[in-house]
């Protein structure tokens, strides 16, 4: 069971051009911003992402606005494990259980989710918070991360 003081939230990867591209985006973008409010209600720890925004761009805005006063974690890895950063910040929350969200779920969330479960970290995917460009890779992502 997820417990508030024991969770903190992973937000992976909606950025630029390639978020447009995902499979439900719109149901993607609202998911993901009600569950960010939620998060900062709550005061969990958020702990934001962004892979090699020099290419791919910042977080869409309509996300990014919700995490006012944050500042993202680069970094050049599919799994966010690879970047020493996360890991560190991800410790100093002192919780493990995460909550993860974002894109592509069958690349980044899947490997950042994989890696965090070999750590024994307790993970929950929010499966409607989660998606990839294709429907079929959406669904390979769900399936490899159950």
């Amino acid at each position: 069971m997820v417990r508030v003081d024991q969770s903190s939230f992973v937000l992976i990867d909606v950025q630029g051009k390639l978020a447009t591209l995902m499979f439900e985006r719109q149901r993607l973008v609202e998911n993901l911003q009600i569950l960010l409010k939620g998060a900062r209600i709550l005061n969990l720890p958020i702990l934001w992402l962004e892979q090699y925004p020099k290419g791919l761009g910042p977080t869409v805005p309509e996300v990014a606005e919700i995490l006012d006063g944050l500042d993202p974690i680069s970094k050049t890895t599919f799994s966010a494990c690879g970047e020493q950063r996360f890991l560190d910040a991800l410790s100093a929350t002192g919780r493990r259980q995460t909550i993860v969200a974002g894109i592509e779920s069958h690349v980044c969330v899947y490997q950042t989710t994989r890696d965090l479960l070999a750590d024994d970290m307790e993970v929950e995917v929010i499966t409607d918070a989660v998606s990839s460009r294709t429907e079929a890779n959406y669904r390979l992502g769900l399936g490899r991360m159950a």
